[in-house]
């Protein structure tokens, strides 16, 4: 049982594709919380919805791929400018002129696009754990190539589409784990397993396999995409990260903050998803930043 149920819902729908929002609260000011990777519904902002509809306006919805929205099998139909194009049409539809947006993870890498593409749009940004290449370092699952034959069912060898294919769950199992890295994150753990099951491994693998914003652009600098964005996005922005992130460090979220010139609010022992592990402190913070934008 929810603690809120939605005030209205629908379908947004572009090039065929339904895409499920939820609208919760009123206010002058609209939230938008951005999905994440297809992993996950819209439910991943279970504890921010109710207390932010308490004082704003709050849009969510699923991504295409999990939850209600449908699940494209073309990898080129999850490609960034189409996550983009996707927040868009959920504005388009509810409604909502501008709102403050907030992007978790791959749902970061989104917002700094929106940002860019659509400034009228976005009032204010702000990007938890963002999943950004900045430099050449490779992330830790890329241990091997994605669609090689699987050559370990252990740690980082089952992001891998054999192994997904094989064992979907014991890929989300580890993986979250990984995620939640705090203590006593079992009932997060259990939630996004169960939720990673409600698509299918297919629809991952397409997801995977799509086209992303690039790590370093063809110039003769070789400078990173993200950082070439972020100086073009005119929004105030936050940033927040925990440093016990195991899924991207740290440090991507201090080069990224240098580039959009904003600060980095760091949660001490915090994990990948601070919003579900430390959703009181998270919450204020999020709301001093919406009023801050407002104001």
């Amino acid at each position: 049982m929810r603690a809120r149920e939605p005030d209205r819902c629908g379908y947004a729908v572009r090039s065929g594709v339904r895409l499920y929002w939820e609208e919760y609260g009123e206010g002058p000011q609209t939230v938008l919380l951005l999905p994440t990777w297809a992993t996950l519904d819209s439910r991943v902002w279970k504890l921010q919805v109710p207390y932010l509809a308490r004082h704003f306006r709050v849009i969510v919805f699923d991504p295409r791929g999990n939850g209600r929205s449908d699940r494209p099998q073309d990898p080129l139909a999850h490609a960034d400018p189409e996550l983009v194009e996707d927040a868009v049409a959920v504005l388009d539809a509810t409604d909502t002129s501008a709102a403050v947006c907030v992007g978790l993870s791959m749902g970061g890498r989104v917002l700094l696009q929106l940002a860019v593409a659509q400034p009228d749009r976005v009032a204010g940004a702000v990007f938890v754990a963002p999943t950004v290449r900045w430099e050449q370092e490779a992330p830790a699952c890329w241990v091997q190539e994605f669609d090689d034959p699987c050559v370990s069912d252990a740690g980082w060898g089952r992001f891998n589409a054999e192994y997904w294919r094989r064992d979907l769950a014991g890929f989300a199992e580890f993986f979250f784990g990984e995620v939640f890295s705090e203590p006593h994150s079992s009932k997060q753990r259990d939630d996004a397993v169960e939720w990673t099951l409600q698509t299918d491994a297919d629809t991952l693998i397409a997801i995977e396999r799509a086209p992303y914003l690039g790590d370093v652009e063809d110039s003769p600098v070789g400078e990173p995409e993200a950082a070439r964005l972020a100086r073009l996005v005119r929004c105030p922005s936050l940033i927040v990260h925990g440093d016990d992130d195991r899924i991207i460090g740290l440090k991507t979220s201090e080069l990224l903050a240098n580039a959009l010139g904003c600060s980095v609010e760091v949660f001490a022992g915090g994990g990948h998803c601070v919003p579900a592990r430390h959703p009181v402190r998270f919450n204020l913070l999020l709301r001093r930043f919406v009023e801050s934008v407002s104001s």
